[in-house]
Formats: structure tokens, sequence, C-alpha cells
């Protein structure tokens, strides 16, 4: 077919995803044109979550898709909210990178030694919860802005470090940085953390046949049991909930986390089940932890 048209926000780590996959899709013998999006999210200045939530940072891309204006779009899986647009679906897992989050730190700062009120800097309402729950002799500080700038934020700021996603980092040649990975047991991720999504035209089949092939079966399986948590929690960006799929051998295990913003509160839970039924053991964790205690966690937050 002519050029494949790549949908992709324009900042330094969204064009380093969108050029992976285009580099997958040249591979394939395929021509593909970067079609740059600034979305409602990359023009916010304020906080994200009151705003519109992750919809921000997607809408115009899909409104892109349904024009036909490009082929196929490639979105972090963390930033896509559980309900697409009508008419679209996600074509293809990749392979996913460190689903983990890390501690990078001021020069000499580990995470683990850490001296009480000790300031670190996210943008994550989850990471924040996190560290309220887990360190709370530490100070989060709110930070926003794309990788490289979070990064300098450690210096202007005086923070004594920062956390960001393992794969970020990654994707941008920076991977040397990462001293300080956090235990994701303990740090659960964000759904999606790690993956990519290429979001499709449901009736696009051509496109679908195009890019079946660089779909990674467990990484679906994974994301989809992570993000059919989401929405049986019906939750968005205003609570701090963490879930994060692994295979172990031929089960899938799902492990979660709903917490209070002051970190004070908490209900946690994993389950195992099979890697075809993913939403199956997505659903059932989310009906265990609101059970549980997480429905009050949630409507205290909104």
């Amino acid at each position: 077919m002519a050029v494949l048209r790549l949908g992709t926000r324009s900042s330094q780590l969204a064009m380093a995803q969108s050029e992976h996959v285009a580099a997958m899709l040249r591979d394939q013998g395929h021509d593909v044109e970067l079609v740059k999006i600034t979305t409602s999210g990359d023009k916010l200045s304020g906080p994200i979550s009151p705003a519109g939530g992750k919809a921000l940072w997607v809408q115009e891309i899909e409104q892109a898709l349904l024009d036909a204006s490009i082929d196929l779009a490639v979105h972090s899986a963390k930033d896509l909210p559980v309900e697409l647009a009508d008419g679209l679906t996600i074509g293809a897992y990749p392979e996913r990178e460190d689903p983990r989050d890390a501690f990078i730190g001021a020069p000499g700062r580990r995470f683990a030694a850490l001296p009480p009120g000790s300031k670190v800097g996210t943008g994550s309402l989850r990471r924040i919860a996190l560290l309220r729950s887990l360190r709370p002799e530490l100070e989060p500080v709110p930070i926003r802005g794309n990788v490289p700038t979070r990064l300098e934020k450690i210096e202007s700021m005086s923070l004594d470090g920062v956390i960001l996603a393992s794969a970020g980092l990654v994707r941008l040649g920076m991977e040397d940085r990462i001293l300080d990975p956090l235990d994701p047991d303990r740090y659960i991720p964000a759904a999606g953390q790690g993956a990519l999504a290429l979001e499709i035209r449901i009736d696009d089949d051509d496109i679908q046949q195009i890019i079946g092939g660089m779909n990674d079966r467990h990484v679906a399986a994974e994301v989809r049991a992570e993000r059919a948590f989401l929405q049986e929690l019906g939750v968005g960006c205003q609570t701090p909930v963490a879930v994060h799929a692994s295979i172990h051998g031929i089960r899938l295990r799902l492990r979660a986390l709903v917490l209070s913003p002051d970190g004070q509160q908490r209900v946690e839970g994993s389950a195992e089940g099979e890697i075809e039924t993913p939403e199956t053991l997505g659903v059932t964790l989310g009906r265990e932890l609101l059970q549980r205690g997480a429905g009050r966690i949630l409507e205290a937050s909104e």
C-alpha cells in the first residue's frame, strides 16, 4: 500500500517510541511517515487530572484516525484511556520495555539511603501516594515536563532525586542513569507502564494485517488484564491506583493497589489466571479489591 501515516505526539519520548515502531514497519518493507500531532495535554500548563485526565493526551490523535488523516497511532499504553473512541481499537502491543519505576538521584544520592526530609520529584499521584505510604519521611515534590526537563529539575529545584518510568529512560538512551530501579512488588507500576499500544480503525483490515505480526501475545495479555482492572474500578487520573501483570510459566499474575492520596489508606491484592483470559483476571481482582474497601477510597478521592 501507499506510505503508512503514523500519528504521534511530538515530545522527545513520543518520537523515540514512534521511530521504534516505524523502524519495525520499514524492516517489513513499508514506507512510513511520522505525523506529529499536538494534543490538549501538550498545551496544558496546570495540573493534568482536574483538566480532563488521560483523554487530553489522545483525543486529537484519535480524531485524526477517525478522519483517516493517519493510518495508525503509537501511544504509551500508560497514557491511553480505558475507553477508546468509538470505531477504534488496539491492533497490536509490541514487546514491552522495563515496566518499573526508577529513582534518579542527585550526585551521591541513592534511594534506600535518603535521609529524612529528602525532596523527591514526581508528577504522578500514584508515585506520590506510594512515597507517602512506604517512605513517609521523604517529601514528595510535584513536577511536570518531559523526561529531560524532569531530570534537569534535580538541579534547578535542588531535589534529592526524581522518580520516572524506567522505560522512558531506556527509550531515550539514558539507561545508564538507572541505578535505583524500584521493586515492582512494593512500588507497583501504573497500568500499561513500559508498553506501547498501536491504535487503528476497527474496520481497517489492511493495517491490522500489517501490524498484526508486531503483537506480543504475552504483553497483550498483561496490558489487557491491567486495563480490565482499571475499567472494573471505574477510575481515572484522580485516584492513585497501581496494577502490574507478569507472566509466570503458563500463568498470568496480577498485582494491584488502591491508595488514598495521602498514602494512609491502602487496599492491595493479587491473583493468578489463564493467559488466554486476561480480562477475566482483571475484573476478578478489581471486584475483590472493591469488596475489601477500595470503593470507599475511590469515593473519598473523587
